[in-house]
């Protein structure tokens, strides 16, 4: 979780390819939320969404998921192995554990987890917002 213990919690499905979800992230990290992050890789619209989901898994594994989540989407045109691997380095990890723990079960299990329960919330696009009671949101209804 993001911000403020004791903040309103919203629950956000996105796609790190999602140029919708980067800029929603910005303005929800503006406000005073405690966000939780889900998982929701649209495959079929953005190629390379379940490798950076991976990665920013991957980087959960070694205490790094928000420097990772960030990165992603600071710099969504680059989400090609390399990439991924140069920006595990820059956050001080260990980039073999880090792309092994990237291809591994877990890591696979915690992505379809969270693709599965956003199907299961009706959530068929990105980014999808939710209070911590299920009920769905609106940026807009989080900044007024």
């Amino acid at each position: 979780m993001r911000g403020r213990e004791g903040a309103r919690e919203v629950v956000v499905y996105s796609d790190y390819e999602c140029p919708y979800c980067a800029a929603v992230d910005q303005r929800l990290r503006a406000l005073d939320l405690r966000l939780v992050h889900r998982h929701f890789p649209v495959r079929s619209k953005h190629p390379r969404a379940w490798a950076a989901s991976a990665a920013a898994e991957a980087a959960v594994l070694q205490g790094a998921f928000w420097p990772m989540h960030d990165a992603l989407f600071a710099d969504q045109g680059r989400l090609e192995d390399p990439h991924l691997w140069a920006r595990a380095e820059a956050l001080g990890l260990d980039v073999g554990r880090f792309d092994a723990d990237r291809r591994g079960e877990e890591v696979v299990a915690r992505i379809q987890a969270d693709f599965d329960g956003a199907i299961r919330a009706g959530v068929a696009s990105t980014p999808a917002l939710f209070g911590a009671g299920g009920e769905r949101l609106a940026v807009a209804q989080l900044e007024g």
